[in-house]
């Protein structure tokens, strides 16, 4: 009778223990699954771009003064529109280095990334800094007091 009672204890301990083996390991994977998403969804983002849908906006000329800049979401994805005496200038803020968002210095009349201090002209060339390709241009035109952005 005796090695009866130890199997049955010995099979409750080992019930008991594997059922605390799974909880365990359960946790741990979805502790791991909550850690590891973010990092996962930054280093491949959606690719949902927009496709062929032609997007714009329009802003109003007296938003933007001359020398001054921008920064609005055109598509879901955010555009910089700097003006100057030669005209009005629309080009992606994201910079092709690491994904900052670039910033108008008026008194070099150059786009700046303040992160790595990557340098774009006003046709979105890279003019110096780490970035490897050129910011993309939108179009821009001017109608009466407004501002078209990226409208075909």
């Amino acid at each position: 009778m005796k090695a009866e009672e130890k199997t049955d204890l010995s099979l409750a301990k080992s019930t008991r223990r594997s059922f605390l083996d799974i909880l365990i390991g359960l946790g741990f994977s979805v502790l791991g699954a909550l850690t590891f998403y973010p990092i996962i969804r930054y280093l491949w983002p959606s690719a949902s771009s927009g496709g062929s849908k032609k997007a714009g906006i329009t802003i109003s000329l007296t938003e933007l003064s001359t020398g001054k800049s921008k920064v609005v979401v055109v598509a879901g994805k955010p555009v910089i529109v700097v003006r100057t005496e030669e005209g009005v200038f629309a080009l992606s803020a994201v910079c092709t280095h690491l994904g900052c968002i670039v910033k108008w210095d008026g008194t070099v009349k150059r786009l700046i990334c303040p992160c790595h201090a990557a340098n774009f002209d006003l046709n979105g060339n890279v003019l110096g800094g780490p970035a490897p390709r050129p910011l993309s241009v939108l179009s821009t035109k001017i109608v009466r007091d407004s501002i078209l952005i990226g409208k075909a």
